[in-house]
């Protein structure tokens, strides 16, 4: 091979050799491993013959096929296993000798029950990395308890400090502590991962949806054990800053202002025309300016009420003051920093043609990440795996009599 061939030679994706199996259904389990496989990582997707991961259910479908599960389901080979039968059994441990890591968010004791657990595994593969994902953890007075990521989102704080001060808690209308205990999990895997490059041996992960977004959620307990303050709800606005929050524009249409810097905080006064409200000593600090940000409100929001998006977006942006426009899906798709960004990409999938969603999580310059695929259906990778595996048409048919494929 020449220097000039090995130049321009792609470098293969950053997890390139390491296979996942992917036990775990609906969203958190499911996202760290589509994470992983998003930077090369071989994911085998393991789902019961008769009961499919719910997430291709979910939501709205085209020709009868789950859109949600085509993006979750994206970079991933599709098998069916009953883990319950004596031939499912069997056959995991073979799949978990040759893996790295497998991810799964039964109830705690539930792969204890078919004799699947911690013990059974890493007898299989000691340099299996084990990740249980679980509402609340794999001990303690709720650890057996049912739970979804709604239960974190309330039992954490951030459904008590989300809406407005009058209103009920508002809780998010998409998986929020799903999306980050799967970023989570998937940083816990690679830790333990990097941690068996030094001692040779895997180890558990115990993810528990309540503790990352709590994490997410900054610094409420420590105020409360040092000052025994509470976080109120204050809808769009900050106890932090002012004046931030959504305005409404002469068109009809909402722009968001944030003020987190004192600098941008006084260009904006400038702007709208009040910079009598800079020499306020009160203004100095934000937590000060928080405290009249009824004041604060009425400048900005008036000034904003009299012009179109695009004059007032123009404008800050002139003013080197921090705006955005308040978007849905439809202006996501056709926004010109995520074109630029190449954050919504094209997928071809077989079934539904080319499909657009949401890209890879980040770009690495040296080695990036692909959309190799999108969700796959049903099992339909079943025998090609288990044949890769080395079992044979005999072993398929014995298994699929016994239920267990």
């Amino acid at each position: 091979m020449t220097a000039a061939t090995t130049a321009t030679a792609p470098m293969p994706a950053p997890l390139t050799g390491l296979r996942v199996l992917d036990l775990a259904t609906l969203f958190a389990g499911p996202l760290a491993a589509t994470l992983l496989g998003d930077f090369g990582a071989e994911v085998v997707k393991i789902e019961h013959p008769a009961k499919p991961d719910p997430s291709r259910g979910h939501g709205p479908s085209k020709d009868g096929v789950g859109l949600w599960w085509k993006m979750l389901g994206r970079n991933k080979r599709t098998i069916t296993l009953d883990l319950s039968k004596p031939g499912g059994r069997t056959t995991l441990l073979r799949l978990a000798a040759t893996a790295d890591v497998v991810i799964e968010n039964f109830r705690p004791g539930t792969l204890e029950k078919w004799d699947l657990g911690w013990p059974e595994l890493s007898a299989a593969n000691p340099r299996l990395v084990l990740a249980r994902v679980t509402a609340f953890g794999q001990f303690g007075p709720y650890a057996h308890r049912p739970g979804f990521g709604t239960l974190a989102e309330a039992m954490s704080g951030f459904a008590a400090i989300t809406g407005e001060p009058d209103a009920p808690p508002t809780l998010p209308p998409f998986g929020l502590a799903d999306s980050i205990a799967g970023l989570t999990t998937a940083y816990a895997v690679m830790t333990a991962l990097a941690a068996r490059e030094r001692t040779g041996e895997g180890q558990v992960v115990d993810m528990a949806l309540i503790e990352p977004i709590l994490a997410a959620l900054g610094p409420q307990p420590l105020w409360y054990d040092q000052l025994g303050h509470v976080q109120p709800r204050t809808g769009n606005r900050s106890p932090n800053n002012a004046p931030r929050g959504v305005y409404r524009t002469a068109d009809g249409t909402w722009v968001a202002v944030s003020t987190s810097a004192q600098s941008v905080a006084e260009r904006v006064m400038h702007l709208v025309g009040r910079p009598e409200l800079i020499d306020e000593p009160w203004f100095a600090t934000g937590a000060d300016r928080a405290r009249h940000a009824g004041l604060l409100d009425e400048a900005v929001g008036s000034w904003i009420a009299a012009r179109t998006r695009t004059d007032v977006l123009a404008a800050f942006e002139k003013a080197e003051a921090a705006v955005a426009p308040v978007q849905d899906v439809r202006d996501v798709m056709t926004d010109p920093q995520y074109q630029a960004l190449n954050t919504i990409t094209t997928v071809d999938d077989p079934e539904l043609g080319p499909l657009r969603m949401q890209n890879v999580l980040f770009r690495l310059s040296a080695t990036p990440g692909a959309i190799r695929w999108a969700g796959r259906p049903h099992g339909a990778d079943t025998d090609e795996v288990l044949t890769e595996l080395g079992l044979s048409p005999a072993d398929l048919t014995a298994l699929r009599a016994e239920g267990a494929l």
